[in-house]
């Protein structure tokens, strides 16, 4: 049995990391910590847990084996470098940190300590992309030449635990990233993974189009990315991230190889559809995607406490994540610069 806390209880932590907990009977929830202590009470007389005043209390706790962290994103790597050297468990929601540096401290503090640290990359976990993976492994549809990966949605204006023009997704300070840390960093990883490649190279635009504050002012972050990527197995192809697409959400990907392509989450009735090059047609009917108004279990949680029972390696591992992270940082390097910037 894994016993838990939860560090911030904002929407993530409600709709997500709080009932997968409970829903997992190798998991027992011991405690919640929000600095809104209002809001951390009502939820821990809800649930019968403990309400920690401070989160150091809940790290500082020997029955506490494992924390998951659901706080902005400024605060991911303090608190979660804080919990494993703490000798606790940490499951941290993306980004995975604000800067790579960070990120980094992240993983080799992971390692020093002997704990596991996964990152919330929900996408690595759905039936179609499993399945995708499986499938491009398999060669249907050959060598993939190129790609093209979207993620968009109206915004996280309704979304936040406290919704509204001034949502804390569009304050620089506390998000540090807009839509590329929101939404693009799940599409570049999934390119890793479904590949099973890493992004070298980006050349990446970012750009405030629609989004404003209760001011009238454009916020300051951005609300759309396009980035162009190419991997180290040689294929390129686009992931666009956008919180101004003011109709359905569309979270697709497309891969086009040597014998076919292969259509993910591009179609209402199949989760993946295949056109082969001679002709054939393959469908499958797994599943639809989660979307913002349409919450289902991520399977993150379940990833990571089947992680720590086992003591086994988990798709969500640091270590799997930190190529997109580079990727994703090398991006705003390569806006700010204006040129293509290769990464290390």
């Amino acid at each position: 049995m894994i016993r838990v806390g939860i560090i911030g209880c904002g929407k993530i932590a409600q709709v997500r990391h709080i009932p997968e907990y409970l829903d997992n009977k190798n998991a027992k929830l011991i405690g919640l910590f929000d600095r809104t202590a209002e809001r951390s009470k009502e939820l821990a007389d809800k649930y019968n847990v403990i309400q920690y005043k401070d989160y150091h209390d809940m790290l500082n706790d020997d029955n506490i084996d494992a924390v998951s962290i659901c706080l902005a994103n400024n605060m991911h790597a303090k608190v979660t470098i804080e919990a494993l050297e703490k000798g606790k468990h940490v499951l941290c929601e993306k980004p995975m940190a604000t800067n790579l540096e960070d990120c980094m401290i992240m993983a080799k503090t992971a390692k020093e300590n002997n704990k596991k640290l996964l990152i919330g990359h929900n996408q690595r976990l759905t039936k179609a992309h499993i399945y995708a993976k499986k499938l491009i492994a398999d060669d249907i549809i050959g060598d993939c030449l190129s790609f093209r990966t979207t993620f968009g949605h109206t915004g996280p204006e309704t979304w936040s635990i406290n919704p509204g023009l001034n949502v804390w997704f569009f304050n620089k300070d506390i998000a540090s990233m807009g839509v590329l840390a929101d939404l693009g960093i799940h599409k570049t990883d999934l390119i890793n993974y479904l590949l099973d490649d890493e992004i070298i190279e980006t050349t990446a635009i970012l750009s405030t189009l629609d989004k404003k504050y209760e001011t009238g002012d454009p916020i300051l972050v951005e609300d759309n990315a396009i980035c162009i990527y190419k991997t180290k197995k040689g294929a390129i192809g686009t992931m666009t991230a956008s919180w101004t697409y003011y109709g359905a959400e569309d979270n697709s990907t497309v891969i086009y190889g040597t014998k076919g392509i292969m259509r993910i989450y591009d179609d209402e009735k199949y989760a993946i559809k295949i056109l082969l090059r001679n002709g054939e047609k393959i469908d499958f009917d797994l599943e639809r995607i989660q979307t913002n108004d349409n919450q289902t279990k991520s399977g993150v949680i379940d990833e990571f406490i089947d992680c720590l029972e086992k003591n086994t390696d988990s798709v969500l591992s640091v270590e799997h994540i930190l190529p997109s992270m580079k990727a994703i940082f090398a991006s705003i390097n390569s806006y700010i610069s204006g040129t293509t910037v290769k990464i290390e």
